[in-house]
């Protein structure tokens, strides 16, 4: 395979429409490639600000893709699936079926389609309950949730199909902040700013003592970028930890940056909080080293001053940071309990 860099490509982004996607779609156009989305559109009313542009798109369930989906593209970028581990925990073995066995099923379709290269979106949550040592690539892995459970699942099957012709690449992101078209309240950062902004308390739901790296959702596209212009050689079968190793901090902590930025707040916990079995602290320095043209640019200091001017800007209410547009677990008890999806969390034909 030879080196994209230079290359306009073409790139099939899955969960285009979701936190991430809307924010890399545009990052990759803005880099002269070739953009399609593919996406159920799980979330495409959960919007923040305004809609963005539409771009070419497959309406479609991941676990429904065929080769023929695929064919001509010469990269993959795999963002869809259940985000996080309340969604995971809704119905584990469903969470498996979408993260799990549709991602395995998806690259082997890409590698019978003749796509070179999968851009897998794995997570920090693949450590689970490590402690308080910095752990990088080779650290082993304990996740504690299906979702967690569903990340490790993917690399370790998508390793036994890479090849010189196949390239697949895993991207363990930090936990993400910052504003998207489709915001997202569920992330302990955007989540924070939010309570502080809305309520004048930083409510902290856990002990504050968990560890959590940090990353913005525009240095997370940043990395896909600089992996999807790598050499091949230095990224087949690689594994990436997607951040700063100078930004891990304990919940606590952000919590305290948060009541440093946000007017009139203060740091509360709440009733009842407990320690929390997740919890990690990631070195991120392969990156740096194997990646030199990936520059994250974001600290959490930054990304709280930018929620807040989003959320002041956009008036923010208590209610709608709780509600079913910014929480990823609600939207999807709505949804199934007005019958528009099923258990499967298949839409049902229902109008939206």
């Amino acid at each position: 395979m030879e080196d994209l860099g230079r290359l306009t490509l073409r790139v099939l982004v899955t969960g285009h429409d979701g936190y991430i996607g809307t924010l890399l779609v545009p990052m990759l156009q803005r880099a002269g490639h070739s953009v399609t989305g593919l996406d159920n559109e799980l979330f495409h009313d959960c919007v923040f600000g305004d809609r963005e542009q539409s771009i070419a798109t497959l309406r479609k369930d991941v676990r429904d893709v065929t080769a023929a989906d695929l064919e001509g593209f010469d990269a993959i970028i795999h963002l869809a699936g259940l985000s996080n581990d309340p969604l995971g925990d809704f119905e584990p073995e469903t969470t498996y079926d979408i993260n799990w066995h549709a991602t395995v099923r998806l690259a082997k379709l890409a590698k019978e389609a003749g796509v070179p290269r999968f851009l897998q979106s794995s997570s920090c949550s693949n450590y689970g309950a490590a402690g308080d040592d910095f752990l990088d690539e080779t650290s082993a892995c304990n996740p504690v949730t299906p979702y967690g459970v569903s990340k490790v699942k993917i690399e370790e099957d998508l390793s036994k199909i890479v090849d010189d012709k196949f390239c697949a690449t895993y991207l363990r992101n930090a936990t993400a902040y910052g504003v998207s078209p489709r915001l997202r309240g569920d992330l302990v950062v955007n989540n924070l700013t939010g309570y502080a902004y809305t309520t004048g308390e930083v409510l902290i739901k856990s002990d504050g003592t968990p560890w959590r790296p940090l990353v913005h959702i525009e240095d997370i596209s940043r990395a896909f970028l600089a992996v999807l212009h790598a050499d091949v050689n230095v990224i087949n079968g690689e594994a990436f930890n997607v951040g700063r190793t100078d930004e891990n901090y304990r919940v606590r902590e952000l919590a305290d940056i948060v009541e440093e930025i946000v007017p009139n707040c203060k740091v509360t916990y709440a009733e009842g909080a407990g320690p929390d079995k997740r919890c990690y602290r990631v070195d991120c320095e392969k990156i740096k080293r194997v990646l030199p043209n990936f520059v994250p640019t974001w600290t959490v200091r930054q990304g709280v001053t930018e929620l807040y001017d989003a959320y002041v800007r956009h008036g923010l209410t208590l209610a709608e940071l709780e509600g079913s547009r910014y929480l990823r677990i609600k939207h999807v008890r709505e949804l199934v309990s007005e019958g528009k999806l099923d258990s499967d969390l298949r839409w049902t034909g229902v109008s939206r």
